[in-house]
């Protein structure tokens, strides 16, 4: 009888919701898990798809544009016209029509190719960006994983002083009936003992919060809670130096900035671009059912000049914008750098 009653008791505890267990999980595992699974390199990467999607929206310029257009009409009466007092029909009441066209831009001033070269820009900085957070998400599960470490052993050191003041409270309490020391002496033990189980219980509160980080940051169950190998190490050059200029440039994030102040020139080169007029290419095909003319379709060849005069100072507007977002984007990229600095000489 009890060996089925601990069976089952030992059953309930192994199938039973709530922590999980699972085997020793290493730091090498945290990282790899972190890049594969963290929602916000998910996110990032996505927009990092949508950064290229945009290069290829960008380039379909370089292509001409093909445009078909078809439809039936229905008129009161149709239209006519008067020649020596008597009345003659020049089309059909009701009839069907067609049109097919085919347009290219010949030359633009350049704003085509700064559109393009804007969109490759904002892909390289999206992809900078990606490696930026990857690094940072791997720094968050490095500090994690240690922390919990970390955590490990403060518990194990509470839970021994914990149990040393009890012990010395139990000590105090048979001292204090016997007369030998004071109800001073006593409180003062059992104040000891309320903070050392204050300090214990902070320090496990601190420790589930690090679980619930490192299961967030790798895309875990909040449930987990594992063995980590104690045994990880971080390798560090010997002579590790570091020069604040190369490890400036090198620094995926500041890239990102660098390449999102290159997209914002070129935006700005393409606002310019759209004061200058456009030369064009377009072939064309317009059908018309009507019995009363003898061609019913037109075949067309064009080469055409168009430019914009007036449009409400859309086209102002929007170059003052571009040049704002320009100056922006390089006072974010300053700040950075100063910030890159500042953070290597402290930690120097």
């Amino acid at each position: 009888m009890n060996r089925l009653l601990s069976s089952l008791l030992a059953f309930i505890a192994i199938t039973a919701p709530g922590i999980t267990e699972a085997a020793t999980l290493s730091l090498k595992e945290c990282l790899e898990l972190g890049r594969r699974n963290n929602p916000a390199l998910s996110v990032i990467r996505e927009e990092r798809e949508i950064a290229v999607t945009g290069v290829a929206l960008a380039e379909s310029s370089n292509y001409p544009r093909v445009d078909l257009q078809a439809g039936y009409t229905m008129q009161q009466a149709p239209q006519a016209v008067e020649i020596s007092g008597r009345s003659a029909e020049t089309q059909q009441s009701s009839y069907g029509h067609a049109s097919g066209s085919l347009a290219y831009t010949l030359y633009d001033f350049g704003r085509r190719n700064a559109r393009q070269q804007s969109a490759r820009a904002g892909a390289n900085a999206a992809e900078n960006s990606v490696a930026a957070r990857e690094q940072d998400v791997a720094m968050q599960v490095i500090a994690t994983y240690f922390g919990i470490l970390e955590s490990h052993k403060l518990v194990s050191s509470s839970e021994e002083e914990v149990s040393q003041v009890e012990e010395h409270g139990k000590i105090a309490e048979i001292l204090y009936q016997q007369g030998v020391v004071t109800r001073n002496d006593l409180l003062q033990a059992e104040v000891r003992l309320a903070s050392a189980r204050q300090k214990l219980l902070s320090i496990r509160s601190n420790r589930e919060n690090l679980w619930l980080q490192l299961n967030y940051l790798t895309g875990q169950d909040p449930s987990l809670r594992t063995e980590l190998d104690e045994g990880a190490d971080i390798a560090l050059s010997e002579s590790f130096t570091v020069d604040a200029k190369q490890a400036v440039a090198a620094r995926p994030d500041l890239r990102a900035f660098r390449k999102s102040l290159e997209a914002s020139e070129y935006d700005l080169d393409e606002t310019r671009s759209a004061l200058y007029p456009e030369l064009f290419a377009k072939l064309a095909m317009d059908y018309v059912e009507n019995d009363k003319v003898r061609e019913q379709t037109i075949l067309s060849a064009t080469v055409g000049l168009k430019m914009n005069i007036f449009d409400g100072f859309a086209t102002t507007s929007s170059r003052r914008r571009a040049a704002q977002l320009r100056t922006r984007a390089a006072e974010t990229l300053r700040q950075a750098e100063v910030q890159a600095v500042l953070e290597l000489t402290t930690a120097a």
